[in-house]
């Protein structure tokens, strides 16, 4: 990631040639992005990592080169502070959800082991999707346009919801308002680091978690959270 400021002289030629805004080019190239990428997402992690890296790393970046925007591929002051504060209000929710029995169940989405020689193999793979996901959702759909506002955050929630259909149900209700949060630090960081770093750790943490004894006896908050009209 960058950390300083590029490409104006190639944004202003592109804007004076296209007869599209960026916002108008990087939504209607996010539609295209994911149009494809649910066609040809194969269920192996290896095919993942090659899917997503076409059409949620590449295809972004190289539209924002194109156009001379950083899509939040920079590094400074603001997003490192801020990659520290939402890994921490993050963490808890992994070591909770880790001792959950739909997610035990669920994870890990990919065969791996407690071996070190398998599973940092797939942690690796883990974190470059998460960074895939996070050029695409919360850099070309959110910090690739703030110019139009705080408004930019909710661009992406309801793909980010539809994207996690089929996982377990809280995960699923909370992927909404964590698109939302990830999106707001990141637009307010101006960089997709703080996502990137709370996304990628926090499923290899899951993962790793999942594969051993829960940390505790999640009985007493499962009584408690009995009101909730979900499984968990």
């Amino acid at each position: 990631m960058a950390t300083d400021e590029q490409g104006d002289p190639i944004r202003s030629a592109v804007e004076r040639l296209s007869p599209f805004t960026w916002v108008q080019t990087s939504i209607f190239a996010g539609a295209v992005f994911t149009l494809c990428w649910m066609v040809f997402v194969p269920a192996e992690i290896d095919g993942r990592v090659v899917v997503d890296g076409t059409f949620l790393l590449g295809g972004p970046l190289a539209l924002g080169l194109a156009h001379g925007e950083r899509i939040g591929w920079r590094v400074n002051r603001p997003a490192l502070r801020n990659t520290v504060l939402l890994a921490l209000f993050v963490l808890p929710f992994y070591l909770v959800g880790s001792t959950f029995p739909t997610i035990r169940d669920f994870y890990p989405l990919w065969e791996t082991s407690a071996d070190p020689a398998a599973f940092v193999p797939h942690a690796f793979k883990l974190f470059f999707l998460a960074l895939a996901a996070e050029t695409y959702y919360r850099g070309l759909l959110c910090v690739g346009v703030r110019s139009i506002g705080m408004k930019a955050v909710l661009i992406s929630p309801v793909v980010y919801m539809f994207h996690h259909a089929g996982k377990p149900p809280i995960e699923f209700l909370l992927s909404g308002p964590t698109d939302v949060l990830f999106g707001t630090v990141d637009y307010t960081s101006n960089s997709i680091l703080p996502s990137v770093v709370a996304h990628g750790a926090g499923l290899v943490l899951l993962d790793w978690l999942v594969l051993h004894d829960p940390l505790f006896d999640p009985g007493p908050l499962l009584s408690v959270l009995e009101v909730v009209p979900i499984p968990l």
